[in-house]
């Protein structure tokens, strides 16, 4: 067999993002804001806010208080600076940001370097907080640290986060790649159609919805009467190229078809990115789906996955066809 390695695209965004993430959120930005403050403001609030016994054994290792523990002057200064602790404890954005955490309203700051006057009230707290995790972490560690060691944590963490980002991104983009497809089969039947959803009209004079919806992520449904529907179609969309993880993704799409079939769903559908796919594996992994298709296959346009595909969504619709 030939040795086919493609081009290193992802790593290569990453290079970008990693760059753009030293100049707001790492160590790097941490820096250049500590150079514009007052030393003696900031040690008096690692003072008051960290444990002597912490703050003296980061000082043993040539440390800096605020390379691990942070502080309300220096998050005011600069709000994306909350992401590079939360980096630096291994927390992903999914986790941190979450009424479990008690965090949910801090994401603007991260993603925005925006502190409101609710998040500014709060912010001490916070910082107690992670000042806790951080202890915790130097404990843990029980050896000397350096900045390199702590710049190397909180890239592990990064780098997790920059695949989950990009996974994301293919996933939406599935979708919308299948949300497509669909229009052009059911064009001639469209009575509307916006960004989120194709309003058709069946042969039997009743209205079909197509929408984009968060769990299953498309769904079809015929309008009976006035806000009574027969769902028809749920449709799980896996854009992941990555082979390793298809098993992982089938059983997302399997817990999702679950809860469609409670909700009186006929037929429940889960499209893949992967072309290698073992059909009748993942048929035992997902015994909820009715249909598999290949979205390689489907985008083609041709073929006989694409045509089962598109004669089961008028089949099911109960559209009439034009020639």
């Amino acid at each position: 067999m030939k040795i086919n390695i493609p081009p290193p695209h992802l790593q290569i965004d990453f290079f970008f993002l990693l760059n753009q993430m030293r100049n707001t959120t790492l160590q790097d930005a941490l820096k250049k804001t500590v150079r514009q403050m007052n030393i003696a403001e900031i040690d008096k609030e690692l003072s008051n806010l960290v444990p002597n016994h912490h703050l003296a054994l980061i000082a043993s290792y040539g440390l800096r208080g605020e390379l691990i523990f942070p502080i309300p002057c220096i998050i005011k200064i600069n709000p994306y600076l909350i992401g590079y602790y939360r980096l630096l404890l291994g927390f992903s954005k999914k986790a941190f940001y979450t009424a479990e955490f008690g965090c949910s309203s801090f994401s603007k700051m991260e993603e925005r370097g925006v502190l409101s006057p609710a998040n500014d009230e709060r912010l001490e707290e916070l910082c107690k907080a992670l000042i806790d995790s951080s202890c915790f972490l130097i404990d843990g560690i029980n050896r000397k640290v350096s900045a390199a060691v702590l710049d190397d944590l909180t890239l592990l963490t990064l780098g997790a986060q920059f695949r989950g980002s990009q996974n994301t991104k293919k996933g939406e983009a599935g979708i919308l790649t299948v949300f497509e497809l669909i229009i052009n089969i059911v064009r001639d039947s469209i009575v509307s159609h916006n960004n989120k959803q194709i309003i058709l009209l069946n042969a039997a004079k009743r209205t079909v919805s197509i929408e984009f919806f968060p769990d299953p992520d498309i769904i079809i449904r015929e309008e009976m009467s006035n806000n009574n529907f027969r769902n028809i179609i749920a449709i799980e969309v896996k854009g992941g190229e990555d082979f390793s993880n298809i098993h992982n993704r089938i059983g997302e799409a399997e817990k999702s078809h679950q809860k469609a079939k409670l909700q009186g769903y006929v037929e429940c559908w889960t499209i893949v990115n992967v072309d290698r796919i073992d059909l009748s594996t993942a048929k035992k992994e997902s015994p909820s789906t009715n249909h598999f298709f290949r979205l390689s296959d489907l985008k083609n346009q041709s073929g006989d996955e694409y045509h089962n595909f598109k004669s089961r969504i008028i089949a099911l619709t109960g559209i009439e066809l034009k020639y």
